[in-house]
């Protein structure tokens, strides 16, 4: 069985849960073993499970190298637990497995767990604030408008192949905006993006609504320093001082500027130790409850690096001010720490990036991820996937973190224009079809070559060739300006004007010629044939 990527979208978890068991069913030897003078057959050694699966995961897209053999045993442990493996005597329900050389077996049932069963929603799009309606008081309703039908002289006007009149026109006045409303455009702009790239229908399998503050998006796009970190209002929510200061000693190692006391050896690893320990005690992960499944869904965007960067700079966008300001200090000093070749190993047996990434990704209160005391995957079972899902974040965040945790400038100036669009007063156009306004965000479905190439002629060339034959039919204007504008349609669209008059003949038809009506010659009564000049000699007086 081939590995296969496990996209973005709900119920991840399961899907990647199921994944790996069907691989390490699928890729487990099998063969006859021996144990207390007895033969079993089909089963297999603790420690040879543990080299298979810790193969499987390390080449496996959705998790990849970073999985230590010690996180492969805590799998197996949940395997046993849930009965995707049994010992050699039926025996399971225990987290007792060890990397031993006891023998172990599959059962004859599936171990592979159902998908939860929630109503099934259509493809939706966010919806936008509609602020297009005047407020009470200021409707235009009563301004005469000349009822203009959509004739040639309007066409030409705009598409500037000729000038005809200006339709009658009113103005649109906008309501005037609230922050409130600035908010809410906000919202429905950020989480439409964020549907658009994790390529759902629906974000209600993977985030709340409801759930997504307004606000604390305005403030993490707006308030934040020249480094583009977020300041909070409420300082009572800062972190520290003195944890900042061991945040800037590991990160800024060996020059500890903040620190006023010589140093000892192993002072680092206790300096680490005291980070660690501050976080462990959140009641809350940094990416919060409520954020959980979108994050686990960026996850299936890993091998498309813009993608997954663009996700996770949007979902960031969403955490609380207070969150996003300690993800951005706690990811920049674990960045610096895991490329600084000064700093002295933090372990013994680990390197100090697998640390990291194991230290403040693992299934505890502290760092990003998840909380013993609540269920966030289907089953808390999982949690140890959820383990080896969380270290490949944190990787990838630790790699990208200058870009995913900055304002997506994209986002913001696209946001912005549109709200200065609808403030400001606009013409609307007696006869056109629609105002102005930046429709929704809409998704398009692909269509076929030649059902392009139909609509393209019945949607533009039969209205063009339907003016032509206007423009080559009408009496009421002159000869020149007839020829003057179809001159300009012949350079605008060649194709449609040759069909019209494939030959010069057929357009020499509009025009013909008029008898011209000779002058009359003046007949002058001449005495004398024309004679020469001759120069004659002067006289002198």
């Amino acid at each position: 069985m081939e590995p296969r990527l496990v996209g973005p979208g709900p119920y991840r978890a399961t899907r990647l849960w199921n994944e790996i068991i069907e691989l390490f069913r699928a890729g487990m030897p099998l063969r006859k073993h021996r144990c207390r003078l007895k033969s079993y057959e089909r089963c297999f050694k603790a420690s040879e499970a543990v080299d298979c699966l810790h193969e499987l995961l390390g080449s496996n897209q959705n998790f990849g190298p970073e999985v230590t053999r010690n996180q492969t045993v805590k799998l197996l442990k949940k395997f046993l637990k849930n009965h995707v493996i049994e010992d050699i005597k039926g025996r399971w329900g225990k987290e007792d497995f060890q990397d031993d050389g006891h023998l172990y077996r599959f059962p004859p049932s599936s171990p592979l767990k159902p998908y939860p069963k929630k109503p099934s929603c259509g493809k939706e799009v966010i919806k936008f604030p509609d602020w297009n309606e005047p407020k009470a008081g200021t409707s235009q309703e009563h301004i005469p408008v000349k009822s203009v039908t959509m004739n040639s002289e309007m066409w030409y006007k705009r598409h500037s192949i000729a000038i005809g009149e200006v339709p009658a026109c009113k103005l649109l006045f906008r309501r005037e905006l609230t922050q409130t409303n600035i908010e809410e455009i906000w919202k429905s702009m950020t989480l439409s993006r964020l549907q658009k790239v994790l390529g759902l229908d629906s974000l209600d399998e993977v985030l709340d609504i409801k759930l997504v503050n307004s606000k604390h998006i305005v403030q993490n796009a707006y308030n934040v320093n020249k480094q583009g970190i977020v300041t909070l209002e409420d300082k009572s929510k800062e972190l520290p001082h003195w944890i900042l200061s061991a945040m800037k000693c590991l990160a800024n190692w060996p020059s500890c500027s903040d620190l006023k006391q010589p140093t000892y050896s192993g002072f680092e690893r206790d300096v680490f130790k005291t980070i660690v320990d501050y976080f462990s005690q959140m009641k809350e992960p940094l990416l919060t409850f409520h954020f959980f499944d979108v994050f686990v869904s960026v996850l299936g965007l890993l091998q498309k690096h813009s993608k997954a960067v663009e996700a996770l700079q949007i979902s960031c966008l969403l955490l609380p001010p207070e969150n996003r300001k300690r993800l951005q200090l706690l990811v920049r000093m674990m960045a610096r720490i895991s490329f600084n070749k000064d700093l002295p190993p933090l372990s013994e047996s680990v390197r100090t990036r697998n640390l990291v990434c194991i230290v403040f990704g693992k299934k505890s209160r502290q760092g990003f991820w998840t909380s013993t005391d609540k269920r966030f995957l289907v089953d808390s079972d999982e949690m140890d996937l959820d383990e080896l899902l969380a270290a490949k974040l944190v990787s990838f965040l630790m790699d990208n973190y200058q870009e995913i945790l900055s304002v997506p400038s994209a986002l913001k100036s696209s946001i912005e224009e549109h709200v200065v669009h609808l403030q400001r007063v606009q013409i609307k156009y007696a006869g056109a079809d629609t105002d102005a306004t930046f429709p929704p965000p809409s998704f398009c479905h692909q269509i076929s070559t030649d059902e392009f190439e139909y609509q393209r002629a019945t949607g533009s060339q039969e209205p063009l060739a339907a003016l032509l034959e206007e423009i080559a039919m009408n009496k009421e204007i002159s000869v020149k300006d007839k020829k003057k504008k179809l001159k300009q349609f012949q350079k605008s669209y060649p194709e449609v004007y040759r069909v019209r008059f494939p030959t010069p003949e057929t357009e020499a038809v509009l025009f013909p010629e008029k008898t011209k009506q000779k002058p009359p010659i003046l007949m002058w009564a001449l005495k004398k044939p024309f004679q020469p000049f001759h120069r004659t000699r002067s006289f002198r007086m």
